[in-house]
């Protein structure tokens, strides 16, 4: 027999065996619960019948007997009901310890029974009730954090013209104006993060052009300078190619993307900088969608360090605020919370695409691939 007929002979072998063992599981005493309770009345009856036995050769009092076998069978039953209902008392430990609050307690694993996978799902779900705890702390000090920034520059400016410190003049109206723009922006992307979790947002896909629609999103940011933190003096270009480039999205959830990609690049960019936006068909055109896209927004700033690209798009990402104030590449487009990337990322997952930082020899040059008809929910 050669070499690879003896490999799969032990191949299939080995997966009989397998079957084998796990349909023999529940007469396994080590690996069902129901296995070990029946064993237990086994070797009951077992040791009373032995001690009949002995009885009947040895002429001992059958009261004597039956009090030994009593005894034995007390004994046994004590000692596989207190292994067997270890866990569930650690269980009760730690559910009450979770109902107060505590989530990092956690059940003794190892047992190959019904009780061990009841172990296994109990600590998995205190790792997650745990994350979750420790995710809406977060949220709730970094929102905290977010809104007292505007509402405190708001209430100065009004406290100013309240006490006649400055006029109402166009120029502080602007100023608060400026502020209430921002705690706009920060109540709609706490909006779609609630969205986002719940996942409650339908897609409306259909096919559209791409040019006159990256036209009219440009014209929306161009006509938005000025106001919040948008600057005047960044230019900014379109290319697409070609002319005739058609993709299928939704164009509400892709029109958030790039809106948020645009306002980063601008709000981050130097002097009389440029973002170019460029559309070109996705990779996956070739393989039978005609409508996959790939959408690129570069700016002229000092770009994002390679070791912050793998973090840039998770919520409230704390580097925005210290990388603003020196003037690089920040990470968020909402005033430092970090939720306009973790939105945009997860308008892209919705279409089933991607969206990374890609290498850039100047400035920050951000990605993102839509799949068009291939990959689309149903």
């Amino acid at each position: 027999m050669s070499r690879w007929k003896r490999s799969a002979a032990a191949r299939l072998g080995s997966h009989w065996w397998d079957r084998l063992w796990e349909g023999l599981r529940p007469l396994d005493p080590y690996r069902s619960v129901k296995a070990a309770l029946g064993a237990l009345v086994i070797v009951s009856v077992v040791i009373t019948t032995l001690l009949a036995l002995f009885a009947v050769q040895s002429a001992t009092e059958l009261r004597v007997i039956t009090i030994i076998s009593i005894v034995a069978s007390l004994l046994i039953t004590q000692f596989v009901a207190q292994s067997v209902t270890a866990p569930l008392d650690e269980m009760t430990d730690a559910a009450k310890a979770m109902a107060d609050g505590d989530y990092s307690r956690r059940v003794r694993g190892g047992r190959r029974d019904e009780f061990g996978e009841l172990a296994e799902n109990f600590n998995r779900m205190a790792a997650d009730l745990e994350a979750v705890d420790q995710h809406r702390k977060e949220l709730v000090a970094n929102v905290s954090h977010e809104l007292r920034t505007p509402i405190a520059a708001l209430r100065a400016v009004l406290e100013n013209v309240v006490d006649g410190v400055s006029e109402a003049d166009p120029e502080t109206m602007r100023t608060a104006l400026s502020q209430t723009e921002r705690l706009g922006r920060l109540v709609a992307h706490l909006l779609d993060l609630s969205r986002l979790d719940s996942g409650v947002v339908p897609l409306h896909s259909r096919r559209f052009e791409v040019w006159p629609y990256l036209a009219g999103v440009l014209k929306e940011a161009n006509m938005s300078k000025g106001s919040g933190h948008s600057r005047k003096d960044v230019h900014l270009h379109l290319d697409v190619s070609p002319p005739e480039l058609t993709a299928y999205a939704d164009p509400e959830r892709l029109h958030q993307v790039v809106a948020n990609l645009i306002d980063n690049a601008v709000k981050h960019s130097p002097q009389h900088g440029r973002v170019t936006v460029r559309a070109r068909p996705g990779e996956a055109a070739a393989g039978g969608s005609a409508d996959s896209l790939e959408v690129e927004v570069l700016d002229e700033g000092p770009g994002i360090p390679e070791a912050e690209r793998q973090r840039v798009f998770d919520r409230f990402n704390g580097t925005h605020s210290t990388e603003s104030t020196r003037g690089a590449q920040g990470i968020s487009p909402g005033g430092g919370t970090g939720l306009g990337l973790a939105i945009a990322r997860w308008a892209v997952e919705l279409h089933g695409g991607s969206i990374r930082v890609a290498e850039s020899p100047r400035g920050c040059r951000i990605q993102l691939t839509l799949p068009g008809t291939i990959g689309q929910p149903g």
